[in-house]
């Protein structure tokens, strides 16, 4: 009987109707990962944050209705994760694990580019602070939440090519090139696609799922024709080195075939989608000054980056393309749509 269901036959001999078979496979599938160990430790972490969150957030404008909505957002994401899995159920399943080394190898490349990356991101505080008066971090201040959570303040031109070519170089440039001196190909930094014509429909589904949510809050449309078109364009160069190209490589090329060596897949797709929050710690509005404020701006990171982190994640994991992710939901939404405004801002284009 099970191996008749699992070749899509019922115990008579006759084939299953398709539409019946897929609903069976579907509910298998979303059983399975309610079991998996590690759905249920991230599950229990996110209302637990979730909830200390709202608890600590009284004196701090703006923290409360972040934490409080980051469920919502959780689900939405979610919702379009669901819409990306439909598009892409015929294909199959890429092994990323198989791109990775050994595992020994793996774990310690893992290390290795991890402490990279904590000093790069450690120095920038350092070198931002010193220079330009605010920290070198994964995005511009302003970015995405705007002045809703504090510390809002203009960036001149100076700084904000500083902090591309920064993040660019270092995060992006350098890793990639290291690697690609260690042997390994494009194809094993999830960077060529295997299904080009599926990515691209992936890309356009779920960019016009962001995009139109962008619609929702300030955005490029509401700008002039001349502030759009040269604050759009300045924006997506700058977005590019800045966080867009940083986050690809670092994080889906090099180690998400990593985590896929060492875990289970379901696994290795929550530590993808938990290294992207892990990236941002050092935020613009993050404020480290007292030891509540600290656990409030981890606990506030996680709760805005962690979403966003499982469609990267799950985009890579499912097309091994990590620039299936970079174009659907990072470098267009919302660092254009979005984000054009703060760029407008900064360098004054009237």
């Amino acid at each position: 009987m099970v191996d008749a269901v699992k070749e899509g036959k019922n115990s008579g001999g006759g084939a299953l109707k398709g539409p019946q078979n897929e609903r069976r496979g579907f509910w298998r599938r979303v059983s399975g990962v309610v079991r998996e160990r590690s759905f249920q430790i991230a599950l229990v972490l996110w209302i637990s944050i979730s909830v200390a969150a709202v608890e600590l957030s009284g004196g701090w404008t703006g923290a409360k209705t972040y934490a409080e909505g980051s469920s919502g957002s959780l689900v939405l994401i979610i919702l379009v994760i669901g819409v990306a899995a439909i598009i892409t159920r015929r294909r199959p399943m890429p092994d990323l694990g198989a791109r990775a080394p050994e595992r020994e190898k793996a774990l310690r490349e893992i290390v290795g580019l991890w402490i990279y990356g904590a000093a790069v991101l450690a120095v920038g505080q350092i070198i931002g602070r010193h220079f330009l008066g605010e920290g070198i971090a994964l995005h511009l201040n302003g970015s995405l939440v705007g002045d809703a959570l504090g510390n809002f303040r203009v960036q001149s031109p100076t700084e904000v090519c500083t902090w591309a070519a920064y993040n660019g170089i270092l995060l992006a440039l350098i890793p990639y090139a290291a690697f690609r001196a260690r042997g390994y190909s494009n194809y094993a930094l999830n960077l060529k696609s295997d299904s080009r014509w599926n990515d691209l429909f992936v890309i356009v589904v779920v960019l016009g799922f962001s995009a139109g949510l962008d619609l929702l809050r300030p955005n490029i449309f509401q700008l002039d024709t001349h502030q759009a078109v040269v604050g759009g364009t300045l924006s997506f160069f700058l977005h590019m080195a800045g966080t867009d190209l940083p986050i690809m490589i670092f994080i889906y090329a090099i180690l998400l075939p990593r985590y896929a060596k060492l875990a289970r897949p379901f696994t290795a797709y929550l530590l993808g989608a938990a290294s992207y929050p892990t990236m941002h710690i050092f935020e613009s509005w993050t404020r480290y000054d007292s030891p509540a404020h600290g656990a409030l701006s981890v606990m506030l990171v996680y709760l805005i980056f962690f979403p966003p982190g499982l469609m990267k994640s799950f985009l890579t994991m499912r097309t091994g393309n990590a620039w299936v992710h970079l174009w659907a939901f990072h470098a267009i939404s919302p660092h254009v749509t979005v984000d054009t405004g703060l760029i407008v801002r900064d360098f004054r284009i009237r």
